[in-house]
């Protein structure tokens, strides 16, 4: 079966594009003879000429939210109009928290299943099939939604693909209205707050230094930070010493924290070093210094 149409999720900080929901239309061109995005914000033409250099040929938003939280009129916005004009065949959201709240929403919303911790995407003559990770990523299982109805709704992690421009024109912007939602939409953000940091961030940098218990203490950890400054590496964490204190949540890696995908990984003082690295596709070069 032939995929027509896919949309993808595009999700924007500070007027820019993040990445995966550049690595999501990347991948949808590659699977779909049209691709679109659906996004939100009243900065949307400051960043749609980069959906469409991705590949986008027509982009929806749902415009300013008035600082409501995204899940609600996001996901009640894009089944309102699928109801309108017709669902493409899939729609593929990056695993983002807000991501994952409105393909949870939007599941209500269209009463279709949603399947979740993508990390590829193919197509065979029935369909689109989704590539999950299973056992820590040791094994990796296939799935697809049965016959009849759409959209598939699929979460996909991050740096499952690479985000690579296709040259494409400035897309289409349409505007959708967004249904009244009632209390639904009485969630709203008051304040946001965005850690500091100097050099690559943790899930796009070619090199990684993480750090766990066996350091011995908070104290030790300077040690990776010094190490990933002298290498321009990200410095990265196990959940053992996030959730003992030592270093913020933005730090960990893993199947709980941030999907990394570096050419060099430096593991020191983990437990379990072999378990904590499974999963990172791509990586090509993996130290494991313990005592």
């Amino acid at each position: 079966m032939a995929i027509d149409k896919i949309w993808v999720v595009a999700e924007a900080f500070e007027v820019k594009t993040i990445t995966s929901s550049l690595e999501l239309l990347t991948k949808a061109r590659e699977l779909a003879g049209t691709v679109e995005a659906f996004t939100w914000g009243g900065d949307t033409a400051s960043y749609a000429a980069e959906l469409g250099s991705f590949g986008a040929t027509k982009v929806h938003t749902a415009g300013d939210l008035g600082g409501a939280l995204p899940g609600g009129p996001v996901a009640a916005a894009m089944a309102a109009q699928m109801e309108a004009d017709g669902a493409p065949d899939a729609v593929l959201i990056p695993a983002t928290y807000d991501g994952r709240d409105i393909a949870g929403r939007l599941s209500a919303k269209l009463d279709r299943p949603v399947l979740t911790n993508v990390v590829d995407l193919s197509s065979d003559p029935d369909g689109l099939v989704s590539h999950h990770a299973a056992f820590g990523g040791a094994q990796i299982v296939k799935a697809r939604f049965g016959a009849g109805g759409k959209p598939g709704i699929f979460v996909v992690r991050a740096k499952s693909f690479a985000a690579e421009p296709s040259g494409g024109a400035e897309p289409e912007v349409v505007n959708v209205a967004v249904p009244d939602l009632g209390s639904a939409a009485g969630a709203v953000i008051k304040q946001r707050h965005v850690e500091e940091h100097t050099g690559p961030k943790l899930d796009e940098a070619a090199i990684v230094v993480s750090g766990g218990r066996g350091l011995g203490d908070k104290d030790k950890y300077a040690m990776i930070e010094e190490l990933a400054k002298l290498l321009k590496a990200a410095p990265g964490a196990s959940r053992a010493i996030v959730d003992a204190g030592w270093v913020p949540y933005s730090y960990q890696v893993g199947q709980t924290g941030k999907t990394v995908k570096p050419t060099v990984y430096i593991a020191c003082g983990i437990s379990g070093a072999t378990q904590h690295m499974v999963g990172m596709k791509g990586a090509k070069n993996i130290v494991a210094i313990n005592k």
